[in-house]
């Protein structure tokens, strides 16, 4: 509840996102250096998207997920880097209190979508190494469908949930964000109001649809190791192991990054850490996937060269 001090004081129209404050003097250099990644990002993606769009041996479930991947991709990189590279060029780090509530519902939303598709495309990979017999049945167009609807819909239903009551607090103290985007944690501890029920339904949340959808990816690719060891053969061993190796990789660094910057508590001495750990999935993770996948998936280079 708000007390009567607060109450009396006018309410928050704007918040200032600090972003990379601390270091003015290499604000032009991370203009450029942010630039350069947000090209490259949203041109890998694109045409990865456009390869298995114009490619007819890229028409299967794996390259179905990975094509909604990284158009998800360019929609979760333009919510943060476009506003950060105004900031740094401009020196503008304010941002109205509902662009602020729309870019957190946007990379939320994209945030949890992307969980769940990468715990779906674990689910595609364990099909196809451990079920080969049932993987047609399992994996028809109509059942790809519902779990790019499913995945997409969660995301953007779970950040409803949270951005309802987010969007009835109050702020009337400190408008100053120490982040490069709006951070829920952050945000909620600026309101005048008990942050502790909206930190509570925000980790409930997170420990839902973060933390279950890893576990199934690491259940996955638990049952996708165990079945490669099996295999007799060596050659067979790599065959195998490399369909699923590109994945594995960037499940690792995104889960790792995003698991610690949102179930560990925040505190000073992390805080900086946080922020430096949020650049890897943010920025960096979206960077990567168009070239992990093109560069270890022989039928992607195989599409690049005809291209």
């Amino acid at each position: 509840m708000m007390n009567p001090e607060q109450g009396n004081q006018t309410s928050i129209a704007e918040f200032i996102l600090l972003g990379f404050g601390t270091l003015p003097e290499l604000q032009i250099l991370l203009f450029l250096l942010f630039l350069v990644i947000y090209i490259t990002t949203m041109a890998g993606n694109i045409l990865i998207v456009v390869l298995i769009m114009v490619y007819r041996h890229l028409h299967n479930p794996m390259y179905f997920f990975l094509g909604n991947l990284s158009c998800l991709e360019t929609c979760y990189t333009s919510t943060i880097l476009p506003s950060m590279l105004d900031g740094l060029l401009s020196g503008n780090k304010t941002i109205s209190y509902s662009g602020c509530l729309t870019q957190y519902y946007f990379f939320s939303s994209l945030v949890v979508t992307e969980c769940l598709l990468l715990s779906v495309m674990s689910y595609d990979r364990y099909l196809a190494i451990c079920n080969p017999m049932h993987y047609a049945a399992h994996m028809s167009g109509r059942s790809c469908l519902q779990f790019i609807g499913c995945s997409w819909t969660g995301g953007f239903l779970c950040t409803g949930i949270i951005i309802l009551p987010i969007s009835q607090l109050s702020f009337c103290g400190p408008n100053v964000i120490d982040h490069f985007f709006c951070d829920p944690i952050p945000l909620i501890n600026l309101s005048c109001n008990d942050p502790h029920l909206m930190e509570m339904l925000a980790f409930t949340l997170s420990l839902i649809f973060l933390l279950v959808p890893f576990l199934i990816t690491l259940m996955s690719y638990i049952c996708i190791i165990v079945t490669i060891l099996r295999i007799p053969s060596t050659s067979g061993r790599q065959k195998a192991f490399s369909t699923c190796s590109s994945h594995l990789i960037v499940v690792t660094m995104y889960y790792g990054t995003l698991l610690f910057a949102y179930m560990f508590p925040t505190t000073n001495t992390l805080r900086d850490f946080k922020k430096a750990v949020s650049v890897i999935y943010t920025i960096l993770t979206p960077l990567v996937n168009p070239l992990i996948y093109s560069l270890r998936n022989k039928e992607v280079k195989e599409a690049l060269r005809k291209a």
